[in-house]
């Protein structure tokens, strides 16, 4: 299964909005796209922020302290990786993004993580 264009386009189309505006984390930064693992990741200066997922919905990146506060929220779960959860990592299913308010909410949660990093 490919991953969902038309939630791609989305996840772009956000990343450009975020772009043109002084209030959020992203501004100034490196936003790449990279095929892998049969979906489409979005890189933050070098680090993953979100991908849109083959299985649907999108991986998010957050700050390990918060995975478990964000596995509580609505149409969240793990990701899981050889069988493994991985912290700092959540699954947000495509039910929890049907909106551009929720998509929102998600990416700025991501990036807001991810924008504070060290360039790679």
């Amino acid at each position: 299964m490919a991953y969902d264009a038309d939630l791609a386009n989305r996840v772009r189309e956000l990343f450009a909005e975020f772009c043109a505006r002084d209030d959020v984390a992203v501004t100034g930064s490196s936003i790449t796209e990279k095929a892998m693992f049969g979906g489409l990741g979005f890189m933050v200066n070098g680090h993953m922020t979100v991908a849109v997922s083959r299985e649907g919905g999108i991986l998010g990146r957050c700050a390990v302290d918060d995975t478990e506060a964000i596995l509580k929220k609505a149409h969240t779960g793990p990701m899981v990786m050889r069988g493994k959860e991985m912290r700092g990592w959540f699954r947000v299913d495509a039910e929890g993004l049907a909106t551009k308010r929720q998509l929102r909410t998600w990416m700025q949660r991501c990036t807001s993580y991810t924008s504070g990093l060290d360039p790679k």
